[in-house]
């Protein structure tokens, strides 16, 4: 009885203290309160519960088809943009500008495919993302040379910055980049040789999946593992004792930061390009970058825990999709409950923080 209790108690004392084993506890205790939110709002403005839930649930994870074309392959864009978050606020940096990254990485894959032709796919399509991660970086740095050199805070150019780029992918599908007959306002159908490799045969799960686990990975190696790594997490504890007694170059770190938030959202970008739309549109990206601040903050900022909550919204946004067509309940809903969560997140972070203080005075 004794090592049984032992044992209990260890698992729970690891749920609690473990970061990825807290943020899988917190993911299954939202799922539960989105749940009972959503209850409430359909309620609230009549709708019938059960069949909104119905179709969310099925939409979601209804069927096999569902789960790898639907839920999975929305995960994947919001788990890069959400590293991209996760990385710049754990280095004390309000990098609101996932979205512009996002656009810019996007545009840069789709500019760079039109000139791949006859290039080979294990050539090409490395390329593409290649050059998508970079333009996302470039566009980052944009907003670190702004806060560094003239004191910008990069909450506001990086939110003038999305608008930026949201008008020049406007441009670019108006002109240099809109396809050959010039009667929509896209870019032309990237050709099958440069598409992301398709995983599941009749589904739409594309080999962004397998690229997304691996930064994931890679990311947590190098924050938990890394001097760098090290050096960005004590810039974002504080910039002030990590310049004096670390002698760690600030402004260098926190423009690293920057590049490397940008390049993932690039990347995030030209993974969705060249797996899922092949085609660069006005509202190419359904506000990614701005869910995917919600993705990072419910996970705590840890990388592998970004997986989990991205795989909820992506459910969540399947789920609403599905509610809009079969329920006729406004996808928006949604969204109001993921406000909420974030709220309900933040105000109960703030308090464990408040009763920790409390606790050490």
């Amino acid at each position: 009885m004794s090592t049984t209790r032992r044992t209990v108690a260890g698992l729970a004392a690891t749920i609690t203290t473990h970061p990825l084993a807290s943020t899988v506890a917190r993911v299954l205790l939202l799922v539960a309160l989105s749940m009972v939110m959503l209850s409430v709002l359909l309620l609230s403005t009549g709708h019938d519960v059960v069949a909104a839930l119905s179709a969310m649930v099925r939409g979601a994870f209804g069927s096999y088809y569902a789960i790898t074309s639907a839920t999975i392959v929305r995960m994947v864009p919001l788990a890069l943009a959400g590293l991209a978050v996760s990385v710049a606020f754990r280095a004390g940096l309000l990098n609101i500008g996932a979205e512009g990254q996002l656009l810019m990485g996007a545009a840069a894959a789709t500019a760079l495919s039109g000139a791949l032709g006859g290039v080979p796919w294990f050539l090409g399509i490395p390329a593409i993302l290649v050059a998508g991660a970079l333009a996302g970086g470039a566009w980052a740095a944009i907003a670190g040379a702004l806060r560094l050199r003239f004191g910008v805070l990069e909450v506001i150019s990086t939110i003038m910055l999305n608008f930026v780029a949201l008008y020049i992918t406007g441009w670019l599908v108006r002109g240099p980049l809109q396809e050959p007959t010039g009667v929509n306002p896209q870019s032309a159908t990237l050709v099958p040789e440069l598409q992301m490799p398709v995983l599941l045969s009749g589904t739409r799960l594309h080999a962004g999946v397998l690229v997304v686990i691996l930064v994931a990975i890679g990311v947590w190696w190098w924050l938990g593992r890394t001097a760098s790594g090290f050096r960005l997490r004590a810039v974002g504890a504080t910039a002030t004792a990590a310049a004096s007694a670390g002698r760690i170059n600030v402004p260098r770190t926190m423009f690293g930061a920057f590049l490397v938030s940008g390049l993932l959202a690039g990347l995030a970008g030209a993974v969705e390009y060249s797996g899922i739309t092949y085609a660069l549109y006005e509202n190419f990206s359904p506000g990614y970058g701005y869910t995917a601040i919600a993705v990072a903050l419910l996970a705590r900022l840890h990388p592998l825990g970004v997986l989990a909550t991205a795989l909820l919204f992506g459910a969540l946004e399947a789920g609403a999709n599905a509610m809009q067509r079969d329920a006729g309940v406004p996808s928006v809903v949604v969204s109001v409950v993921e406000a909420l969560l974030i709220l309900l997140v933040l105000a109960a972070d703030r308090t464990h923080r408040s009763r920790t203080d409390e606790s050490g005075t």
